[in-house]
């Protein structure tokens, strides 16, 4: 130390800190960042200088002044805090949810309509209301939209291998059946009025027989190539903090289909319906057909924009809400008329209102 400047005190006690009130300053630029945020350097500045920088999403720090953040593993996502990683939530349609629980109890309360209906068709079974509908073509369409209401409990919870396909095989085959039976009803209404015409070959049990098994049998073999080829099967889909576990169809082309053949029986029902739309009958069997395949073409024409711009499990939601639409369609346009004579107006179930051979003065 040169002798023109006074020796400095070597001990700590000696020295007098004004700007720090008397205490000893650091000798940093930055304090060290917290749990949950990463040192970003300050340019131009010594690397004792930095800024504490938030980390993001999905990426934490457990300890102070890390350098980096760490990712967290694919199955979890950074808490608020970003200091650990926790368990992402798994978004599923289950039966504890209220949504799962609303569709459940709707598809219930279809399914037992249905059995009420076929309850109702069984104890007035000789009415004329009830002969006349076809017992046979009734029977095997009541099944089929019981089926149809049950289907949708199998959307319902977290999918696995067996689900996935029973899900969508089982919906195809069942509304293939229904729209089947009611094809052959309204082949029966249009026969029944020109059977009288020569060379007119009278639609009986066999040929609906034939009708209906072929144009089920056609969706079974469509679906029987889907699960061969490329079958659906559950996968998770990581979007954020949540886990989206859902049914992959497999194939697209299958599965649209499946739909699409479903689409042409109907068209071809609404169809023909419509153009015996003017026959002679006091129930208006075609003219109701006619209605209940409006309905079935509305709900599945708006049900595909709605697919595939629904997220999650609202995708699963909107596919049981089309189900359960156009069966109810099919339950209350179909048998509701019928089972509304059969009950609550006894007089009009006789074979002369059956064959609209009753005088208007009477109606």
């Amino acid at each position: 130390m040169p002798k023109c400047c006074p020796s400095l005190p070597t001990h700590a006690d000696h020295l007098i800190w004004v700007e720090s009130y008397g205490q000893v300053p650091h000798a940093v630029c930055s304090e060290l960042c917290p749990v949950g945020t990463r040192r970003a350097r300050i340019k131009g500045r010594p690397s004792c200088c930095f800024d504490c920088v938030p980390c993001a999403d999905g990426t934490i720090t457990n300890q102070s002044g890390a350098l980096d953040c760490t990712l967290c593993p694919e199955e979890y996502w950074s808490n608020e805090g970003r200091s650990r990683c926790i368990l992402k939530y798994v978004e599923v349609l289950s039966f504890e949810d209220t949504l799962g629980i609303i569709l459940t109890a709707v598809s219930l309360v279809g399914a037992s309509l249905t059995l009420a209906t076929t309850v109702i068709f069984l104890v007035f079974r000789h009415t004329p209301v009830v002969r006349a509908n076809n017992s046979e073509l009734s029977a095997l369409l009541l099944l089929s939209l019981f089926l149809c209401f049950l289907c949708p409990l199998t959307f319902i919870a977290e999918p696995t291998a067996w689900s996935c396909m029973l899900r969508h095989t089982a919906f195809g085959v069942t509304f293939a059946l229904c729209i089947s039976c009611v094809l052959g009803k309204t082949l029966v209404v249009i026969t029944a009025f020109r059977a009288t015409l020569p060379g007119v070959t009278q639609f009986g049990p066999v040929q609906q027989r034939i009708i209906v098994y072929s144009c089920t049998a056609v969706q079974v073999f469509i679906c029987i190539l889907w699960l061969s080829i490329t079958p659906p099967y559950p996968q998770k889909r990581h979007k954020n903090r949540k886990i989206i576990v859902e049914c992959n169809t497999g194939s697209d082309t299958a599965f649209y289909a499946v739909l699409g053949y479903i689409g042409l029986l109907s068209g071809i029902c609404l169809v023909l319906a419509f153009l015996a739309r003017k026959l002679p009958d006091n129930f208006n069997e075609a003219k109701l057909i006619t209605f209940s395949m409006l309905v079935f073409c509305a709900v599945w024409i708006t049900f595909i924009p709605a697919y595939v711009s629904s997220p999650g499990k609202y995708t699963v939601a909107v596919e049981i809400f089309a189900i359960l639409s156009s069966a109810f369609g099919l339950l209350v346009c179909i048998f509701a008329p019928k089972c509304y004579v059969i009950i609550f107006q006894p007089e009009k179930n006789t074979r002369k209102h059956v064959m609209g051979k009753v005088p208007k003065s009477e109606l």
